[in-house]
């Protein structure tokens, strides 16, 4: 699998999660490329976080193999604009563990991503929004929750947990204003 320049960030995010896979390697797309890919591009992040507990020098190793290469905390390629990192694992959204099998696999062309659920999406965004006040991560999470079934309840519990139940209010407030 060859990373073009006119590439979309769920083609690239595809061949990056199907070539860690076929090495092995466990990981799952978060953050802003996954509000990109459910938002259809509403929202265009620049960059793909994968969460992986693999050894960071077998990661630089499978990127390597795709034309990737390590600048600062990032992989770069010539022919895309968009960059890779491999923020710290475990994948937890908030205080939450999320186990990786309970993530979502995409069909994208001939590859796959794994990549959060839309609820765990909505909910990674949430975090950001609950404990820095980021009012573009509740845009964001907004954009994924009007465009896909969300387990509310989920959202709801979990945003109890993490103490902001208000802020969720507020979430849920604008969930159904129209757009």
């Amino acid at each position: 699998m060859k990373i073009l320049k006119n590439m979309t960030i769920a083609e690239i995010a595809s061949i990056v999660s199907s070539t860690l896979e076929a090495a092995g390697i466990t990981a799952v797309l978060s953050g802003g490329s996954v509000v990109s890919i459910y938002s259809e591009n509403e929202y265009e992040s620049q960059d793909l976080d994968f969460i992986s507990p693999a050894d960071k020098n077998k990661l630089a190793e499978v990127m390597y193999q795709i034309g990737f290469r390590k600048q600062n905390k990032y992989f770069a390629h010539p022919d895309t604009q968009y960059f890779v990192e491999f923020p710290a694992s475990p994948l937890t959204i908030g205080h939450e563990y999320i186990p990786y099998k309970d993530c979502a696999v995409l069909q994208v062309g001939d590859g796959k991503i794994h990549l959060l659920t839309p609820t765990q999406c909505v909910m990674d965004r949430l975090a950001a929004f609950y404990y820095w006040l980021d009012r573009q991560s509740l845009d964001q999470a907004l954009m994924v929750g009007k465009r896909h079934v969300i387990d509310l309840r989920k959202v709801k519990s979990w945003s109890k947990k993490e103490g902001h139940l208000q802020k969720y209010d507020e979430f849920l407030e604008n969930l159904w204003k129209p757009r």
